[in-house]
C-alpha cells in the first residue's frame, strides 16, 4: 500500500514538472510575440480532449501579421505555427474562415475574435472558470433537473 502511495506521488511530481515545462515554454514564445507587438490570445479548455491556446500577432489596426498554436491533450504538445491567418482582420473572423481544425481549436480562435472585440469596445474580459468551478456548477446543473 505503502508503495503504491509513493508511486501516485511521483506520478503527480512528473506531471507537475512537465506541465510548468510547457508553461515555460508557452510564455517564451507569447513574450517573443508580444516583444514584436500586440498580441490577440484565445483558449479552450479540452477536459479529456485536446485543449488548444492560439496567440494572434496583430499590427495597430488588428491586422494579424503572425499566429501560433498550442493545442494537444498532454504536457508533451508545443506551440507551433498556424497558418492561413495572415493579413485577415481579428475582429472579423467567421467561422467561414477556419479550415477544418479540431473543435477546440476552432472555439479558441473565436475566443481570440471575441476577446479582441471586447479589448476595443472597452469592456472586461472575464476570467474562465477553474476545473473546480465548473464541476460545481456542473454538479449544480444535475442536482436541479
Amino acid at each position: 500500500m505503502f508503495q503504491l502511495g509513493l508511486i501516485v506521488i511521483a506520478m503527480f511530481a512528473v506531471q507537475a514538472v512537465l506541465s510548468g515545462l510547457q508553461m515555460r515554454h508557452f510564455s517564451k514564445e507569447f513574450i517573443k510575440l508580444r516583444r514584436r507587438g500586440k498580441v490577440a490570445c484565445g483558449r479552450k479548455s479540452g477536459g479529456f480532449h485536446a485543449g488548444a491556446i492560439v496567440m494572434f500577432l496583430i499590427d495597430g489596426d488588428g491586422v494579424i501579421q503572425e499566429s501560433r498554436k498550442l493545442c494537444g491533450v498532454t504536457c508533451f504538445a508545443r506551440v507551433k505555427p498556424l497558418a492561413g491567418f495572415e493579413g485577415k482582420y481579428v475582429g472579423g473572423l467567421t467561422d467561414g474562415d477556419l479550415p477544418k481544425y479540431g473543435k477546440n481549436l476552432r472555439k479558441a480562435i473565436l475566443d481570440a475574435r471575441d476577446s479582441y472585440n471586447k479589448f476595443i469596445s472597452g469592456e472586461a474580459i472575464p476570467e474562465p472558470p477553474s476545473p473546480l468551478r465548473r464541476a460545481g456548477q456542473a454538479l449544480t446543473g444535475i442536482v436541479k433537473s
